[in-house]
């Protein structure tokens, strides 16, 4: 995608960009499901629904992270461009000076397009007979006057100048060897939390490979096979058990969230996973391109809000 394309020199342009991916058979009321029934109205880039049980006004931008948006369209496309082409992500600011809109405007523009690229609903397991999945954890950032961790054992988690996860951020990734991610963020990443997220996201019939780490002991026997490769003895690959995978997403994340983004509210952590994780599964290895990445955030605006109100993690109006 060329930077002078026309969809990110004209609106015009950019809402019929946006209309090709969103509706490639023919518009679709957003209110009521009618395809092909709508009108023009006289403003531009507004149809009425010709259903006569609906006849509601929509855009392009009628139920997405866009709609309502006074920002023009060819900003949004640049903005999708640019999140989903930097391997360790755009911040705000850089965001700000590179498309001359004000900080607030870029800083939600973010917000809004990590929305858009969040998996909504994780379709079926991962893995599967002969595949690996490897599963790992780690912790980030700092907690504003967190609770004691406990480890397994039911003794508490200790650090030494801010190393280790007692004060951390944990978050548990799935990654399926040479394929996809599935990444969380979660409150604590104990031994009933992490059994139920393999549990739920991972095929049985697959090879599960971990590192020494007693949360995964006792899930471990319920997979065809579980294999682990041992770091405090420095064993990072035997044959074709490793965890280098897992530990390579975790690698991006971390240069990403502490060269560009520099700092990170708990409470917008699991938006700036999901970031991580969608370029991660459109990744140049798996046959995506940077085009074909920020198309895929833009039709995953659909059927999904972000409001000022909720980005402070308050209830929507």
């Amino acid at each position: 995608m060329k930077f002078d394309a026309p969809q990110f020199q004209s609106e015009t342009e950019a809402r019929k960009y946006i209309e090709a991916l969103r509706w490639p058979d023919g518009r679709v009321c957003p209110h009521c499901g009618v395809v092909g029934a709508e009108y023009a109205t006289k403003r531009e880039g507004r149809y009425r629904c010709g259903a006569k049980e609906c006849r509601k006004d929509f855009t392009t931008t009628t139920g997405t992270v866009m709609e309502a948006t006074h920002i023009k369209l060819n900003v949004w496309v640049m903005a999708f461009y640019l999140m989903a082409s930097s391997k360790k992500g755009m911040s705000a600011h850089q965001l700000h000076r590179t498309l001359d809109v004000t900080y607030k405007t870029a800083w939600f523009l973010c917000h809004r397009i990590r929305l858009a690229m969040a998996n909504g609903g994780l379709v079926g397991p991962m893995g599967g007979a002969g595949q690996v999945v490897e599963a790992d954890e780690t912790y980030y950032g700092k907690v504003s006057n967190p609770e004691p961790r406990t480890r397994t054992t039911g003794q508490l988690h200790k650090s030494k100048k801010g190393h280790g996860p007692a004060n951390k951020r944990p978050i548990v990734a799935l990654v399926e060897r040479g394929g996809q991610a599935r990444v969380f963020h979660v409150a604590e990443a104990d031994r009933i939390t992490v059994e139920k997220i393999v549990t739920a996201n991972v095929d049985p019939a697959s090879r599960l490979h971990t590192d020494e780490s007693s949360l995964y002991t006792r899930i471990g026997k319920t997979f065809a096979a579980h294999e682990t490769v041992k770091h405090t003895a420095g064993e990072y690959v035997r044959g074709d058990v490793h965890n280098n995978s897992a530990e390579g997403f975790f690698g991006v994340f971390k240069k990403g969230m502490s060269g560009v983004y520099q700092h990170c509210d708990e409470k917008h952590l699991h938006r700036y996973v999901s970031e991580f994780e969608f370029r991660f599964n459109t990744r140049t290895k798996l046959g995506f391109t940077d085009t074909q990445r920020a198309q895929l955030a833009i039709e995953g605006a659909e059927g999904k809000r972000l409001t000022y109100r909720r980005t402070d993690g308050t209830a929507a109006p």
